[in-house]
């Protein structure tokens, strides 16, 4: 992790943002404006984010893409997957994508739970006779789980069972490897785009983090991956060494994860640090929209003139006795952040690097005022040196509020599938039970899709009485 960032607003949490009607002064929010801004607009830690805003054209996942998440147990969880999956809807509302996940639990790169290998052998297995068996092993998995789903993109995170939760052990090494390589060379041949996924650490802080043997051998294995990556030409994520910066400053002794899980399995504060680090990797871009109004100008339509605007259409712009008043209609939403996650955003930064929605006011009276979206009240912001300035995915809108129904129908449409593939599916296929299930997975789809679409909002900032 490059920085980890200390945001006293965010210790409270979004909904205790509003319930407390914290005040939002310039800034203990950091972010960074498009670079038609000035430094000074930006707040003073603007330096902070120095380089967060990512080309939207950079991001790994494209328009039409179909994604599939292969992995073990900790994809089969279906939350970093989901975390990713909504960053993806919400971000690129006019994209055309499809996900799908296929995590299975206790599955290794060698897709033990997808096609029988005597391991025995093939951990004993050297040249010609590995290869041979990794390929049957590898390619009757893929063609079961992965390749009817026809996609064109493929995340692929394997390595905590594959290490076998022990003392580096280099036969599995050797296998491990092998079965990435087979892994990404198939699926490219057939289409896909490939990024494989380090495996996080394991949280025991009993015997030490980097002491214990376990996370010895995954960091070998992560390092392993990153020169398979290289060898196959897919992309490559790390999530172990940011992982285990947040884990480590907490230091020793620690018997409560951080990840609010089991020591390999986290949860929901856990898989936020996961997909925040895999976005990260992937080139995600930080921006969600941006806005700069100045009130100083004097001229008649000098507002919309010296307007500057990322990513979104302001329109009805009116500055009268003190009131700033507009519609604003987003291309794209905030990412939603899962409520029991919150914890995860005052340990990393995950609104600097993929959440920056952002607004500020110059020439405005230093004071108060009473920021309010479709005739609610949201925020109260200071303006200070004539500017005030606000992240507004640090607090509830009606946009964030969009996007968090957005995360609901995911879950619920991830968890249908799951219950398609697994318990229908690779039980004989029932046609009537597959139809009625593909059905609601359709019906979800359609849901989803209709609440990615933005909606115009109308913003006054008044002065507090």
């Amino acid at each position: 992790m490059k920085r980890v960032r200390k945001m006293t607003l965010l210790l409270l949490g979004v909904k205790e943002l509003v319930k407390h009607h914290i005040t939002i002064a310039l800034l203990g929010i950091v972010f960074t404006l498009p670079t038609a801004y000035s430094q000074r607009d930006e707040g003073p830690d603007a330096k902070a984010c120095a380089g967060a805003n990512t080309p939207h054209d950079d991001f790994f996942i494209k328009d039409n893409d179909r994604v599939v998440f292969l992995g073990d147990s900790i994809t089969q969880q279906r939350l970093y997957t989901t975390y990713i999956e909504a960053y993806a809807l919400t971000r690129f509302p006019e994209y055309k994508l499809i996900f799908r996940n296929t995590g299975w639990n206790r599955d290794t790169a060698w897709l033990c739970k997808r096609w029988w290998t005597d391991e025995t052998k093939l951990f004993a297995a050297t040249g010609e006779t590995l290869d041979k068996i990794v390929a049957e092993s590898v390619n009757k998995g893929l063609e079961r789980d992965v390749l009817p789903l026809k996609p064109t993109v493929v995340t692929v995170n394997f390595g905590m069972n594959d290490h076998g939760y022990e003392a580096f052990r280099p036969a599995r090494f050797r296998v491990y490897k092998r079965s990435q390589g087979e892994i990404v060379r198939t699926l490219k041949k057939n289409g896909a785009r490939v990024a494989l996924l380090t495996p996080q650490p394991i949280e025991d802080l009993k015997q030490g983090l980097n002491k214990d043997p376990r996370n010895q051998s995954l960091r070998k294995f992560s390092d392993g991956l990153k020169e398979i990556a290289a060898a196959e030409g897919a992309e490559f994520v790390d999530q172990f060494d940011p992982y285990m910066e947040i884990i480590g400053k907490r230091g020793e002794g620690q018997t409560a994860t951080i990840g609010e899980g089991d020591t390999v399995h986290p949860g929901p504060c856990g898989h936020t640090l996961m997909a925040w680090a895999i976005l990260k990797e992937l080139q995600a871009p930080s921006l969600v929209s941006s806005v700069i109004i100045d009130t100083s100008v004097k001229r008649d339509n000098a507002l919309t003139e010296k307007m500057v605007t990322k990513n979104c259409t302001v329109s009805n712009v009116s500055y009268k006795d003190g009131v700033l008043a507009f519609d604003r209609l987003d291309h794209a939403l905030p990412m939603p952040i899962d409520s029991r996650a919150l914890n995860a955003l005052s340990l990393a930064s995950i609104t600097c690097d993929l959440n920056r929605y952002l607004f500020c006011v110059k020439g405005l009276a230093d004071g108060e005022y009473d920021l309010v979206i479709d005739g609610k009240s949201v925020v109260t912001i200071t303006s200070k040196e004539g500017r005030a300035c606000a992240n507004l995915a640090e607090v509830a809108t009606p946009a964030s509020a969009q996007a968090d129904k957005l995360l609901i129908l995911v879950f619920k449409k991830n968890d249908i599938y799951l219950s398609r593939w697994r318990n229908v599916q690779l039980k004989g296929g029932n046609a009537a039970a597959m139809a009625e299930l593909d059905k609601q997975i359709a019906d979800f789809e359609k849901e989803i899709n209709e609440l990615r679409e933005p909606l115009s909002h109308h913003f006054e900032i008044k002065p507090l009485e």
